[in-house]
């Protein structure tokens, strides 16, 4: 877990408190498998930095992933380590840019079913602005490559193509990134296409998006 309620109210009291989401997400059965091997010492959770450079943000891709699919970086802390050295350390791995944490945009609880089991998962999605650095992963055995991309691009040809991938993983990463630019814009009240937004509660429920990605 690593991420415990203290570390979450000392960074919701620097960065703001952050839209909380509660979903399920249906994967396939050897996504959770992929999923539980990544879980050392029982991590269940990932920090995900939405980094800018101006007007621009940085992204990566992974070696298991074809182009185009690029993503925000994302990681989970090392046992002991607090939230932001975890978040600064990821960000240094995959982008090889140093950077300063600017805002707690959103808290995603999601639990991952497939047809003979489930995972409980927890999102931590940040913006950041870089500091100084080159766009270059370090971590070049997990990072096939870096990107500087606009919102738009994320919201168009690697939008479709994380979908069109049909992984339930990577259809995942679609309504966490919906629901972070929601936030980037200062549109709060829905999830897009991806999900229903309980305006009330500040909550969601996902629709079937299973059924788009198959």
């Amino acid at each position: 877990m690593y991420v415990d309620a203290r570390e979450i109210d000392e960074i919701e009291a620097k960065f703001g408190k952050p839209r909380v989401l509660y979903l399920e997400h249906e994967i396939r059965d050897a996504e959770i498998d992929f999923v539980r091997a990544t879980q050392k010492h029982g991590r269940a959770h990932d920090i995900t930095l939405f980094i800018f450079d101006g007007d621009h943000l940085a992204l990566i891709r992974k070696h298991a992933f074809p182009r185009p699919i690029f993503r925000a970086p994302s990681g989970g802390l090392n046992p002991g380590e607090s939230f932001e050295d975890g978040a600064r350390r990821e960000a240094l791995e995959e982008t090889g840019l140093e950077i300063e944490l600017e805002r707690y945009l959103l808290r995603i609880h999601a639990r991952f079913t497939s047809e003979r089991d489930h995972l409980d998962w927890t999102s931590h999605v940040l913006q950041a602005r870089k500091v100084r650095g080159r766009l270059e992963a370090r971590d070049t055995s997990e990072i096939a490559e870096t990107k500087y991309g606009t919102i738009e691009e994320l919201q168009g040809p690697i939008r479709q193509a994380l979908l069109d991938s049909g992984r339930g993983l990577l259809a995942y990463r679609v309504i966490l990134t919906d629901a972070a630019v929601e936030e980037l814009r200062g549109r709060a009240s829905r999830v897009d296409s991806a999900g229903k937004c309980d305006e009330e509660t500040g909550t969601a429920q996902v629709s079937e998006l299973a059924e788009e990605v198959e």
